[in-house]
């Protein structure tokens, strides 16, 4: 059994570690925030706000309704109805005048380089069901009628696809809920 002062300085190192890395992924979040490519996914019909978990909109994506198409499925989900397989990966998504992405491919799917306009997205499936960064908008108590017409979902996107929901926009790419910032 190691001494009392060994296992001190096990733990201490261990906190360290823990801190070191939580602030290098603060850190990375802060980059992407500020350097990312700032793209938009279109809307599907969204959810109803949750009066469980607070005043949030649920987010549908027309991507993700054209992806699951190309992915492949498990035989029997939670449900007991046929889903996504469990899984990650990315796309390639071509991106259009207004910067909003359109379904191209599976990356590594057909191996060939990215057009310019071009840009990775990744994505994960839980569940069964198929998201991209965030399946949530959480907002201000009170606010739920600024965020009705929301049309689409503006992130922010690294290089390899790694992505972050930075705020909600309608059909002429006006951003909603800044008013209650104000």
């Amino acid at each position: 059994m190691p001494e009392p002062s060994i296992r001190g300085t096990v733990a201490l190192l261990s906190c360290l570690l823990i801190l070191v890395l939580v602030n290098l992924s603060i850190a990375g979040k802060e980059r992407l925030l500020s350097e990312g490519r700032i793209v938009y996914l279109e809307l599907d019909p969204v959810d109803p706000r949750s009066l469980m978990q607070g005043d949030y909109m649920a987010l549908n994506y027309r991507l993700a309704a054209q992806l699951s198409a190309h992915l492949p499925k498990q035989k029997e989900s939670v449900s007991r109805l046929p889903g996504l397989a469990p899984g990650t990966g990315r796309i390639v998504a071509a991106l259009d005048q207004q910067s909003v992405a359109h379904f191209v491919r599976l990356d590594g799917t057909e191996p060939r380089a990215r057009a310019e306009n071009e840009i990775y997205l990744q994505y994960r499936v839980r569940n069964g069901q198929l998201e991209f960064a965030s399946n949530a908008f959480f907002f201000q108590e009170g606010t739920a009628a600024q965020y009705e017409s929301a049309n689409y979902g503006q992130f922010r996107v690294a290089e390899d696809g790694e992505m972050l929901l930075t705020g909600l926009y309608d059909e002429q790419f006006a951003e909603l809920g800044k008013q209650a910032l104000d």
